[in-house]
Parts: structure tokens; sequence; C-alpha cells
């Protein structure tokens, strides 16, 4: 049968920098992370995601309000999190914002939950990273609460207990898109179809079929429970240009400054290109090249992995807003129609 996949784009708000070189204030990045949301519903585009950090090289602490002001300027993309980092958060804020956003949006917003990649939001709010595991269970268990169980009776160790307890603003549809991001463990994969929640599968190195055991599992969990199938997403970073020579040589040396200042904070080796061109060909996880290039590597990982939504992190480090427009001008207006033409070309099916 055919295959329609959504297509995406996110962010985490990285500093960028400015034709001369020098780095933008966060001010004006939240404010081109705007009109980039804005511009990704222009195209066609069906979510755009906005991350959460707490650090210097990244401009969004709180997406909500970006999504907001995105939401005011647009009609029909949904709009979510590209994680929101619940184990540092409270489930109850958690809630009220995006139900807030969903009012604003008139029922587009979503929320990726997940534990995220940076840890600095624990000690920024007063979490100790030993309970790193039961914060997320305990809230994650409370926010699935709150989506479904109103009036909420709920107690556990990590926060203030509650009894029969209402939330507010209700959704007004009643149902807010909630997925779970997940970065490779079996465990959080296990968890996420337990709960019911769409599963967002970050691949962010190495071969994407290395993923489909994640995949599968996830769908025979949710069989064995006797849960209906729920949607799969794909998260993987990426940039288009004209040709694959172009994106190669103008991402790279954003891509390498980044991830050495990175792999500094975490003991890693530098990058080097014959490392960045292994990611960016067929077995890799970087989405690099031309339209052409770029929808054909979209297509095999959606079809291999059965995956009913692609999101590209189409930001990296200080790659100007100038090109991540362009980016997401042809990830819209060639990438996507050029995907769908080649599932429907495949009858790529979703595994049983």
């Amino acid at each position: 049968m055919d295959k329609h996949v959504e297509l995406g784009v996110d962010t985490f708000g990285d500093i960028t920098e400015t034709p001369r070189g020098e780095l933008k204030a966060h001010a004006q990045v939240i404010r081109d992370v705007v009109d980039e949301g804005v511009l990704a519903d222009e195209v066609g585009l069906d979510f755009f995601g906005v991350g959460e950090h707490h650090r210097d090289d990244f401009a969004v602490t709180t997406p909500e309000v970006v999504l907001a002001a995105i939401a005011a300027r647009t009609d029909r993309i949904h709009l979510g999190s590209a994680v929101t980092v619940l184990s540092s958060d409270d489930p109850v804020r958690v809630f009220e914002r995006f139900s807030t956003l969903d009012a604003l949006s008139s029922g587009r917003a979503e929320v990726i939950l997940g534990r995220g990649s940076f840890i600095e939001s624990f000690p920024l709010f007063g979490y100790d990273l030993s309970e790193y595991e039961v914060l997320f269970e305990e809230k994650l268990d409370l926010f699935v609460k709150l989506l479904r169980d109103q009036p909420v009776t709920w107690r556990g160790t990590t926060r203030a207990a509650l009894t029969d307890q209402l939330v507010y603003p209700p959704i007004e549809s009643g149902s807010l898109t909630t997925w779970v991001g997940v970065g490779g463990s079996p465990q959080s994969v296990v968890r996420a179809a337990a709960y019911q929640l769409p599963l967002t599968l970050a691949i962010i190195g190495g071969d994407p079929r290395r993923f489909a055991p994640f995949a599968d599992l996830y769908r025979s969990t949710l069989d064995d429970l006797g849960h209906a199938r729920l949607p799969i997403a794909i998260h993987s970073p990426g940039y288009i240009a004209d040709t694959d020579e172009q994106a190669r040589d103008e991402l790279w040396p954003y891509y390498k400054a980044f991830r050495d200042k990175l792999g500094a904070e975490r003991g890693w080796g530098p990058a080097g290109r014959n490392e960045f061109d292994r990611e960016a060909g067929p077995f890799g996880s970087l989405y690099v090249g031309s339209p052409d290039t770029v929808a054909r590597k979209i297509a095999n990982t959606v079809s291999v992995l059965g995956a009913d939504r692609f999101d590209m992190k189409y930001s990296a480090g200080r790659l100007p807003h100038e090109l991540s427009m362009r980016a997401i001008e042809l990830y819209g207006t060639q990438v996507a129609p050029k995907v769908q033409e080649l599932l429907a070309e495949q009858g790529a099916a979703v595994p049983a």
C-alpha cells in the first residue's frame, strides 16, 4: 500500500553567526527561529519543533513561548517541543504550558517528552542526577494521568501529591499529542508502548537501520499489550543546498566547530572530514545534500523503519540563519513532494 509520511523540521535555537562571522545575540536568534517556523508553515511542512536547552550556545529555554509566537503567525503547521526535559520540570506546569499553546494554536500543539542529551537543567533547577531514572519515570506517569484521568490523584517521591486535582486550561479537543523521545534504550521504547504514547527515535549517529529493532520492539510491545498501533517519528540532523557538494561544503565548518566543542566537553576526539562524509553518505545519520539526495535518503529510512514522520534538525551550531531559511525552503518545496513520490513508487508498507 502507499505510505504517506509527515515531514517536519526542528531546531535547538543554536546561536548563529552574522554574514561577518560575529555571533548573534540570543534575542535575535529567538526572533529568527520564529521566522523559520513561519517559513516552514508557508512551504507546507507538517511540524515545527523547538528544543529546550539552558547553556550559552542555544537561545531557547522555553520552547512553548517561542512556539506561541509562531502559532500567532501560522494557520496549519503543528508546533511542538524537541524535546521537553520532563525530568527537570514539573509535569503540571508542562501540561499547563502546552494546553495554553494548544488553545492559542487551535489544536496544533504537540509535546515530545524526554530526558534530553544535556544535563545542565538538573543542577539549574535543583535536581539530583542520582535520581535520573526515577525522576523521568514518576513524572511521565503523572503527565499521562494529567492527559487522561482528570481530576488526578497521584503520589510519588519527586513532587507533592495530588488529590482529585483539576489542571487548567483543559485541552479543547480533549487530546494533546504527546510523544516520548528515545535515544536508543530498549527500556524507554517499552515504556512508551506501555503508556500508549507515540515514539520519537533520535537518530544522531551511525546507520539508521540499526534502529529497526527498536521500531520492531515498539510495535511488538504494543501488540503484546493489546494496544493499537501508534506512530513512530524520526529525528535526525540534515542540511539541504542545490547540490551535494555545496551542501557538504557549506555545512562542514559549522558541523565541525560544534562537534569539536561538544567533544571537548565529553572526551571525544576532533571530528574529521571523513567521518562527516561517511555520516552524510547513504548509511549515515546526516541528511545532507541536494533535494533529490536528501529525499531518497529520507524515503529509504522511513521505509526501513516503518516510520510515520521524519523531522530534520536543520540548525547546526553557528550556521547562518539565511542558510537555514534556504534549507527549509528546499525541504518544503522540493524534498517533501519527492519523498511522497518515492514512497508511492515503492508502495512502502508499515512492517507487520
